[in-house]
């Protein structure tokens, strides 16, 4: 999901790249154009008035054209106006009929620039915006990231820490099973000596019970096994004296 969002991003940035290229071509196109339709209103013969109105007119549609790729459809309806009315001033005959065109396209030129400028600065704070937003999902991306590393942490240490603690159980357990056989032997040893002086051929034996048997019950359930075994151990001492 992170690549395909970076993917979306930079396609997103390429996009917007162009667009603000073509946005600066056609202010570029638009500041002739008003340069030109200004010097032709500004002339004081018509042949001058249709020469800077021709060159305006050359720059109002390669302003169309930039425009149009740029997105700003207000300022491509104004400089489509402003190309019609120049596109009058060839065929006009006197001076004053080819100005009246020229003053309206001079102001719309104005106009447009404005538009276009208008239109910028509102994609550029719509950009801002977007990058701010890229800036903080992507942020916000990597702390999930981070998180689900720290949980994925946790959780081995949980895991390490539960063997740990199984192993240190296990330890305890092997060392109460150790005392108490210990014990165990000690007083079976102890009876079948004293049964053996007094002429018995009876002789006790130890519990033959593996380890892991053991280590299966609690530490109650071990300390119950070794006393229970004491017990009948003594027993059956007591009872073979009894008997001699």
């Amino acid at each position: 999901m992170k690549n395909i969002f970076i993917v979306l991003l930079s396609l997103l940035s390429v996009s917007k790249f162009f667009a603000q290229d073509y946005c600066a071509d056609a202010d570029s196109n638009l500041i002739y154009a008003y340069s030109n339709v200004k010097s032709a209103y500004e002339s004081n013969n018509l042949d001058h008035l249709k020469y800077y109105s021709e060159k305006s007119l050359k720059s109002f549609e390669k302003a169309k054209t930039n425009l149009k790729k740029c997105g700003c459809e207000s300022a491509y309806n104004l400089a489509y106006d402003g190309a019609e009315l120049l596109a009058k001033v060839e065929s006009q005959e006197t001076f004053e009929d080819g100005r009246f065109y020229v003053k309206r396209a001079r102001e719309i030129a104005k106009s447009t620039i404005d538009s276009l400028n208008e239109f910028t600065a509102n994609n550029n704070t719509e950009e801002e915006e977007t990058d701010n937003l890229s800036a903080l999902q992507i942020e916000k991306e990597k702390l999930e990231q981070q998180q689900l590393e720290l949980k994925k942490k946790e959780a081995a240490i949980a895991k390490k820490l539960a063997e740990q603690k199984e192993k240190a159980a296990i330890l305890e357990k092997k060392a109460l099973i150790t005392k108490y056989e210990d014990a165990l032997s000690l007083n079976i040893e102890t009876y079948n000596k004293i049964l053996k002086q007094y002429g018995s051929s009876f002789e006790l034996s130890i519990p033959n019970k593996s380890e892991d048997e053991l280590l299966a019950k609690n530490k109650e359930e071990i300390t119950a096994y070794f006393l229970t075994n004491i017990k009948e151990a003594t027993n059956s001492y007591l009872a073979e004296l009894d008997n001699i």
